[in-house]
């Protein structure tokens, strides 16, 4: 038989697998290009941060990359999606295979490092539109030097992230059919950049014999500190591109957003809810284009890149790995905007095109800009989504952190703070994102290998995916390089975790004291009988009762005779079975049976024996008048039961039970009685 609610109550917060509205959905492909105004928009910047990071070995470290992309993180999060098509992730995932107070400490270093993600997409993908602007030949004010480029950028920066911050304060909504115009025109306008250069390599053989030539001679423009081999053979080019691709991460920022907008992705008319195979098969198509167009791009761009753009113009180190005295950002023309430079037609052989000019890169500037503060709003959207779903539900956050507003007001302050921490630099912003990115991809690709264990039978050997393992260690491998490579990333994102512990922990401290009922299941109708049977009573009297201690008939002897309570009034024996302390608010399983005679309702699936005793009481109370609840004296100090209410559920039940009566029912006269007395 099915469950039914013991009596209405309010609904408990949304989940990860929790009731929401229901999603307008969309053509898959529309919904990709939702995922692409994050994950495309990286083409803004990510042509230079890999010239940056890899110097003349960017095509080839970019060629690791897109492996990686194609046939690690795709399959993993092609897995993902059939195993949280709700939208929730990698998170979700875990969120769902770990339990207690360690599980819930993991989910939130996980949020800390999501949040790390999205603001730092919002910050680094406005600090590049700033960049965009300012170099533009109509920009009206002079840009003279380096201390006036960075001043200008972080007001620029801020502007556009006040503006991010004003448009959801007045309910901004993510419109797809806006994203669709967004990503269509800049794909066509990089797609007509990228292809002129392209097309003029291939009529100059010279220029990529040139780079050919320059790799084949160790003169790769790399840092010195960032050979590690000795050499310019081919497999030591190989061996260094491995070990310089993870400082090109940020081309894999479009997965987890991927994932995030599966309830958008419109699936088949006979789609079961509860496995929506359509979705499903639709997100992965979903995933599946937007890596191989990503990943087009990423090599062809960062070929022509690399034919066509002066290194000088691009990083200040010379061909031998040492820095170039006296060259400052202004110096560097193509800096965080490669593909910008050569639609201006800036590069020495001129215009690709004969329409490349001031007009074509002004509009393709403005096509950038517009993507990247796009990209934002889908930071912010993501950010607006994930800490509804576990702090308020962890009871680690204010009821507040529900609205929409308070938040974007919080977003946008930290935003501008670490625009101004980071003076709106976006290499330096670079290393954040990719140790958000690579720490999500790696999580996700933890939980695919636990997901799989789990599910399968047999022997251990049988049940591990060796193919997600391997991917799992490449990721693993990916990350600890990003992370020693360029820790600033790991310290961003550690004041993000630290952040969200202590505000989490000092939120739960609290919030203790709410009752954070969301109602009994009763699992039969034979309980759900005795159950209107015993509130139906003009008075009962509950008495916790541990089982396996004593008898119920030495229990009901003992509580009489210390009690005082008369032979006609009947006592109810209340049974609390603790499941997961942590959990803040449940809803318990109610079943009540009969033993020796006497009434016991058994409760199970509890996260806290004075919640859920507190609770109890005051379902009965609803009906007739209130009961009351008699316990024993406890041993506990009142530091041990303060500690053991808060971190395991029980410890100080009796004054806790009555403290959260008195807080959730205001009428004295509607309150059952806390009785205690006696050693039991």
């Amino acid at each position: 038989m099915s469950e039914q609610p013991a009596a209405p109550a309010a609904p408990a917060p949304g989940g990860p697998d929790g009731a929401h509205k229901p999603h307008h959905q969309s053509f898959w492909l529309w919904v990709m290009c939702l995922t692409g105004v994050d994950y495309f928009s990286t083409l803004g910047y990510q042509p230079s941060i890999a010239y940056e990071n890899a110097g003349l070995l960017a095509p080839l470290a970019t060629v690791v990359l897109v492996l990686v992309t194609l046939f690690g993180a795709l399959p993993i999060y092609s897995y993902v999606c059939g195993r949280s098509h709700a939208g929730q992730g990698s998170i979700g995932m875990l969120a769902k295979l770990v339990s207690g107070w360690g599980g819930k400490v993991l989910v939130l270093v996980l949020l800390g490092f999501a949040a790390t993600d999205f603001v730092i997409t919002k910050t680094l993908s406005a600090a590049d539109a700033a960049v965009h602007l300012i170099t533009n030949p109509h920009w009206p004010l002079a840009v003279s030097d380096d201390a006036e480029k960075t001043r200008q950028g972080i007001y620029v920066t801020s502007f556009l992230l006040v503006l991010l911050g004003a448009s959801f304060l007045r309910g901004f909504r993510e419109v797809i059919g806006l994203a669709v115009l967004i990503v269509g025109a800049y794909l066509v306008l990089t797609t007509v950049v990228v292809g002129a250069g392209l097309v003029h390599v291939a009529e100059h053989p010279e220029l990529f014999n040139q780079f050919a030539h320059r790799v084949q001679h160790g003169e790769w423009y790399i840092k010195e500190s960032d050979r590690p081999l000795a050499g310019t053979g081919l497999f030591t080019v190989i061996a260094i591109s491995l070990l310089i691709f993870p400082k090109l991460a940020l081309g894999l920022s479009g997965f987890e957003t991927g994932v995030a907008v599966m309830p958008l992705v419109k699936g088949r008319g006979d789609d079961d809810p509860n496995e929506p195979k359509g979705r499903i098969a639709n997100t992965r198509k979903l995933l599946l284009t937007a890596a191989l167009v990503m990943s087009v791009f990423l090599i062809c761009s960062s070929v022509v890149v690399a034919c066509l753009i002066p290194p000088a113009h691009l990083t200040k180190v010379d061909a031998h790995g040492n820095e170039r005295a006296g060259v400052t950002d202004t110096d560097l023309k193509a800096k965080d905007r490669a593909l910008a430079y050569i639609a201006h037609g800036e590069n020495p052989d001129g215009r690709l095109l004969p329409f490349f000019g001031e007009l074509f890169g002004t509009l393709y500037d403005l096509s950038t800009v517009v993507i990247l503060w796009f990209a934002g709003a889908s930071a912010m959207a993501g950010l607006l989504n994930l800490v509804p779903q576990y702090l308020p539900r962890y009871g680690m956050a204010p009821e507040w952190a529900r609205a929409v507003r308070p938040l974007v007001l919080l977003f946008t302050v930290i935003n501008l703070v670490v625009t101004v921490i980071f003076r709106a630099n976006v290499e330096a912003q670079g290393a954040a994102y990719a140790t958000g990115v690579l720490v999500l991809i790696t999580s996700a690709c933890v939980a695919s290998v636990i997901d799989v264990w789990q599910r399968r039978e047999g022997r251990w050997y049988a049940r591990i995916s060796c193919p997600f393992l391997f991917i799992t260690f490449v990721f693993i491998y990916t990350t600890i390089a990003n992370v020693y490579e360029k820790p600033d990333g790991i310290k961003i994102a550690a004041f993000f975790i630290v952040t969200i512990l202590v505000t989490s922990f000092w939120s739960r401290w609290t919030r203790s004291r709410e009752l954070r009922f969301a109602g009994f299941r009763i699992p039969d109708a034979e309980s759900r009988l005795m159950w209107d049977t015993i509130r139906d009573f003009e008075l009962s009297v509950l008495v916790p009762h541990r089982p396996g201690r004593r008898s119920l008939a030495n229990k009901e002897q003992q509580i009489r005779r210390e009690h005082r309570i008369p032979r006609d009034l009947m006592i109810v024996f209340v049974e609390v079975q603790l499941a997961d302390a942590s959990e803040f608010v449940n809803e318990p399983v109610l079943r009540v049976t009969r033993e020796e005679g006497r009434y016991v309702i058994k409760i199970t699936g509890a996260a806290s024996i004075a919640h859920t005793l507190a609770a109890l009481a005051l379902e009965m109370a609803k009906v007739g008048r209130p009961p009351e609840v008699h316990f024993g004296w406890t041993d506990d100090s009142p530091v041990s039961g303060t500690l053991g209410f808060l971190l395991f559920g029980e410890g100080n039940v009796p004054w806790m039970v009555r403290d959260l009566i008195r807080r959730a029912e205001p009428d004295e006269a509607k309150r059952p009685l806390i009785i205690v007395a006696g050693t039991a």
